[in-house]
Order: C-alpha cells, then sequence, then structure tokens
C-alpha cells in the first residue's frame, strides 16, 4: 500500500516518490513526522482522559440530575451515535481527506462535553454525550486514514503503540482527578473543564495533517459522490444498536418489541457494512475485522463489572477497585511496545493467537476473587496479563487493517474495524448486563446506592459469574478467529 501526500485538492502523489530526503530509519518522532505524531497522540490522550475521567463523575452528575432511570442512556447514547459516524467519516475521509472529518470531530467532542457539562437536566445531559459520541467517531476513523496515508508501514506498529501508551496517564491519573475535581468543585467541571485540552491537538495535529495527508485518497475518489445506502445502513446500525440496549435494560415481556426492531434493523445493516466474509471469519482482512469485536467486546464487558465486584463482593472503596485495574494501562501498552518491534513482525499473527488466550484465561480467572480466601490483589495480577494480551491484539488489528487496505479503501475499512469495536461492545455490555439483571443485579446496585451492605452482604456471586464466563467463551472464540488473519 502506498503512502499519499496531497499536491492539491484534486491530485495526489505517493509519499515515498516525493520525499526521498526523508531518512529511511527516520521513526514517528524525526523531524518529518513530530509535529503530526504529537498532534494525533494528543487527540488520543484527550479522548482517552475523557473515558476515564468521565466514567468517574457520570454517577453523581445523574444523581443530582434526577436521572437515575436514564443512567444507561448517557453511556449508549455516546456508542450508538458513534457507530453512524464512523461509517460517514471513513466515506468523508475516502473522498475529500481526513482533514474535515478530524476537525469536525474534534469540535463536535468538545462540544458534547459543554453540552452536557451544562445540562439542566438528564435529557440533555445525555443529548450531550450523543454530541461527544459523533465528534468520537468521526475522529477515530479519520486517524487511522490520516496514519494510512502519512506514515510509511515500517513506522505504523511504532505510532500504534504510541497510541496505547497515551492511555496509561489518564488510566491511572484520570479516576483520581476526576474525583478530586468532583468533591471539591462539581462533577461540571469534569466536563468543561476537557474542552481546554482540545486546542493542543488542533495547533499541532491540523497543520501537520493538511501538509501530508489531505484531499482525496486519487483523483478518482474526489469525484465519487456519498454512499447514500451506507449512510442509510450506518443509521440503522445505530438506531438497533441502541433498541436492543433499550431491551436489555427493561426486562419485561414488552421489550421483545424493540428487540425484535433492533434486530432487523441491525442485522441488514452489518452485513452491509462489513467485508464479505466477516461474520464466518473469512481469512484476512475479515477476519481482522471480527477479531477485534470478539478481542474488544468481550474484554471491555468484563472490565465493566471489575469495579461493582470488587466493592460489593469484597467491601473496597470504589477509588481502591479502580486503582485495580490501573496497572493494565502499562501492561496493554507494554503489548502494543513488544510487538511494535520489526524483529517480531513475522510472528505477528502467532502472537495475536496468545494474546487472545490471554485475554481469555484473564476473563475466565477473574472471578475467582469472589472466593473470600483468594487474596484481591489477586485480580490486578490477572487483569494485568489480560491488557497485555488486549495490547498485542489490539495494536496488531489496526496494523494488519491498514497493511491490508488499499489507499482509496482505508477509511471505509477503518470505519468497519471501529464499528466492530463499537458493536461488540454495546451488544456484549447489553447480553452481560440482562445476564447480571436477572440473577440479582439490581439488588447489587442498591446496596451500592445505599451505602449499607456493601460486601458480602449484599452478595451475588451468581450475577458476576453470569457475566465473566460468557465473556471468556466468547474471548476463546477469538483465539480460533486469529489463527485466521493471515492471508492465503
Amino acid at each position: 500500500m502506498s503512502v499519499l501526500e496531497p499536491r492539491d485538492a484534486e491530485v495526489t502523489a505517493p509519499l515515498e516518490d516525493s520525499a526521498a530526503d526523508i531518512p529511511p530509519t527516520e521513526g514517528v518522532l524525526g523531524r518529518t513526522y513530530r509535529a503530526l505524531s504529537i498532534g494525533i497522540v494528543s487527540v488520543v490522550l484527550l479522548i482517552a482522559f475523557e473515558a476515564t475521567a468521565v466514567g468517574t463523575a457520570m454517577p453523581v452528575a445523574a444523581r443530582e440530575l434526577h436521572g437515575i432511570p436514564l443512567y444507561a442512556f448517557a453511556f449508549s447514547a455516546y456508542f450508538t451515535t458513534s457507530l453512524f459516524a464512523m461509517v460517514l467519516s471513513g466515506q468523508w475521509a475516502d473522498r475529500r481527506g481526513p482533514l474535515a472529518p478530524l476537525a469536525t470531530g474534534i469540535g463536535a467532542f468538545g462540544a458534547g462535553l459543554l453540552v452536557s457539562g451544562t445540562a439542566g437536566s438528564m435529557v440533555m445531559f445525555i443529548l450531550g454525550r450523543a454530541v461527544q459520541g459523533i465528534g468520537g467517531g468521526l475522529v477515530i476513523v479519520a486517524l487511522y486514514v490520516v496514519i494510512s496515508r502519512a506514515y510509511p508501514e515500517r513506522i505504523r506498529p511504532s505510532i500504534m503503540a504510541a497510541f496505547s501508551a497515551a492511555w496509561i496517564v489518564p488510566s491511572v491519573v484520570g479516576p483520581l482527578a476526576a474525583g478530586t475535581v468532583t468533591e471539591h468543585l462539581g462533577w461540571r467541571w469534569v466536563f468543561v473543564g476537557i474542552p481546554a485540552l482540545i486546542l493542543l491537538p488542533l495547533g499541532l495535529a491540523l497543520p501537520a495533517i493538511r501538509r501530508m495527508a489531505a484531499g482525496p485518497a486519487d483523483a478518482v475518489a474526489g469525484t465519487k459522490p456519498y454512499d447514500r445506502r451506507r449512510i442509510r445502513l450506518a443509521l440503522g446500525i445505530s438506531l438497533g444498536a441502541g433498541l436492543l440496549q433499550y431491551a436489555g435494560q427493561e426486562l419485561r415481556w414488552l421489550s421483545l418489541l424493540p428487540a425484535l426492531v433492533g434486530t432487523a434493523l441491525l442485522v441488514p445493516a452489518v452485513l452491509g457494512l462489513m467485508p464479505r466474509g466477516t461474520v464466518r471469519a473469512a481469512r484476512g482482512l475479515p477476519a481482522v475485522i471480527l477479531l477485534r469485536g470478539i478481542s474488544a467486546g468481550s474484554f471491555i464487558a468484563a472490565e465493566s463489572f471489575v469495579p461493582l465486584m470488587l466493592v460489593t463482593q469484597r467491601g473496597l472503596s470504589p477509588t481502591m477497585a479502580g486503582f485495580s485495574l490501573a496497572a493494565g494501562g502499562l501492561t496493554w501498552a507494554l503489548g502494543s511496545y513488544v510487538l511494535a518491534r520489526p524483529r517480531l513482525e513475522r510472528h505477528r499473527e502467532s502472537l495475536m493467537v496468545a494474546g487472545m488466550v490471554l485475554v481469555a484465561v484473564s476473563i475466565a480467572a477473574a472471578p475467582a476473587v469472589l472466593v473470600e480466601a483468594v487474596p484481591v490483589w489477586t485480580l490486578a495480577a490477572v487483569w494485568g496479563v489480560g491488557c497485555f494480551g488486549m495490547g498485542m491484539v489490539i495494536a496488531s488489528t489496526s496494523v494488519l487493517l491498514l497493511k491490508l487496505s488499499a489507499p482509496e479503501e482505508a477509511g471505509g475499512n477503518s470505519a468497519a474495524l471501529q464499528i466492530s469495536d463499537g458493536l461488540a461492545n454495546v451488544l456484549l455490555l447489553t447480553g452481560g448486563g440482562a445476564a447480571f439483571a436477572a440473577l440479582g443485579g439490581g439488588e447489587v446496585g442498591a446496596a451500592v446506592h445505599g451505602a449499607v451492605g456493601v460486601g458480602t452482604a449484599g452478595a451475588h456471586p451468581g450475577a458476576f459469574a453470569a457475566v465473566f464466563l460468557p465473556m471468556a467463551v466468547v474471548a476463546l472464540v477469538g483465539v480460533w478467529v486469529a489463527t485466521r488473519v493471515r492471508t492465503p
């Protein structure tokens, strides 16, 4: 795959042909790429800090806005709108270049934070989260297109490893910082303070992207109209995912209707938006995209219940429960760094299989902490192992996707990868949440809100086992899918 550098709005040429003076050993922080690398990693840092900090402030915000019954929608609104924005961003970037969707996405992300931070009702708060999701979806796909055009293939693993490393500080500092701000200044400052960080990515990334990766992939792509069918399918996938989430939250017979409608919208949309063969894990690109969803969905769905399990079953404080996951940011980055080494490139596929084995073992072993005789610290160690495996798998799916995509297809395929990631999160969280609620999870939540009976008095270990064990099975399926990412 060639790397492109724009000459004007209509004509592009391979970067290698026009930048022969770039040293062949120059890395992501070399003179040519330094501003771009720092800028786009800052964008990822911003998103990472938002993800870790906002989750800490969300319970307080929902309580003050009298929106506890709508609490789940504050999360789902982000995911559902981001699914639509990912498809739009892929088409936009392929036809006009990644600069516009990236700049628009950063602006929408900041605007959504401001709307949520100044909301006077839970409905406005959820609306702000939906705007955030649009921004996040536009940004993440545009970043992949930037990488495919601006960086030669030999250093793409390094920039992907830098993306993973950008999550380390937010994962450690984010919950503590957000908790402190929420306690002393109020939850609104967690939302309205983050947009100030947008200035750094705008100042560094956008000029470098305009210089190195703007414009359509080629003259033909620049004249193509938008695929309205894909836009409709993207809308269908967002609405379908939202309806399934609603049905999963309301365990009543009447919930079957939105579940059926959601499924009817979701299935044709997924089949239409994913490369042919994705559902059956066809070798090469389809397997890469499916693996991304299986790995991210199973691990994130399980991780969402780890702090709640530690608080309600082992009596830890919310702060200590959050810190039990902090080491995972370090091992995740380490896993990405390991597979960024050039000498391991020929072993990438085999190491991805090993990474999925670590993920499956980690998820399956986590419920052992439900046994009182098992030390609590073992969960942090087990989860760190799983994060190491995730670092190897997630970074590798990104590298392989760009390697297997033609320049004019990078946007669409990147959108498919992110849709697989986001949709799997939504569906597996919905399924896990429904199983959790059916086995007494609602009573566990009541114990937390009441701040009484936390610990063994509110124990429902079966509810947690019903989340972790099925996710471990899904991860085991991912082990098989990982064996199919190598092209014939």
